[in-house]
Formats: C-alpha cells, sequence, structure tokens
C-alpha cells in the first residue's frame, strides 16, 4: 500500500511550526527532513522516525514497525494530531541524527 498525498499534506501542517521541514518521494512514500537531516518518512501513511534514543525518551511508551520488507525498525508515532508533540519530537531528536554526508569530492594533491 502507498501513502497517500492527503496524509502527507496532514503531516506537513502539523509541522508548519517547525523551519525548513522538506519531503522526498521515494517508490510511492515519503522521506521526511528537518533541517536538512532524515527524522523519518511516511510509509503507509503511517509516521515513524528513526529510533534514536532521545526519540524513545520523548515518545515513553514505543512501537516498532517496519517502514517495508527488509528496512530497519523504526518508532510509530501515535499522536499526530498534536502540532506541539510532532514539533517537540522532532526538535529532541535534532541532535542525535546523522549528519547528512557531503557529496562533493575534493582533490587530493595526487588528482591535480
Amino acid at each position: 500500500m502507498a501513502s497517500s498525498k492527503e496524509y502527507l499534506q496532514f503531516i506537513l501542517e502539523q509541522l508548519l511550526d517547525l523551519e525548513e521541514i522538506i519531503f522526498l518521494a521515494m517508490m510511492k512514500e515519503y522521506i521526511i527532513y528537518y533541517l536538512s537531516r532524515i527524522v523519518g518518512g511516511i510509509y503507509d501513511d503511517r509516521l515513524l522516525v528513526k529510533s534514536a534514543q532521545s526519540a524513545v525518551s520523548y515518545i515513553g511508551t514505543v512501537t516498532y514497525e517496519l517502514p517495508y520488507e527488509g528496512a530497519k525498525e523504526m518508532l510509530l508515532v501515535k499522536d499526530v494530531d498534536s502540532k506541539e508533540y510532532l514539533s517537540g519530537l522532532f526538535n529532541a531528536m535534532y541532535d542525535e541524527l546523522p549528519v547528512p554526508k557531503s557529496h562533493n569530492k575534493k582533490k587530493s594533491l595526487n588528482n591535480q
């Protein structure tokens, strides 16, 4: 089952208070970025976030789910109706999220 654009729009509206929320469509699902870092995504109309320790602490009682077959387990966010809750969750996770890798290759002295 693919995620609906309506559910994506709902989640994006819930995250309006945060800066630089973007999404990338991938195979009928959506990856969510916050300040250039991957927080999680929308899979089968479920908001799933990375299982960072800060997210586990923030959520409390967690439910792990697979976004798709063969993927790592992620945390299901059940309280998607609260803008404040989602903003707090994303902010709590941010420092623990991996920094994106630079795609710029530096020339070495030997390759000039």
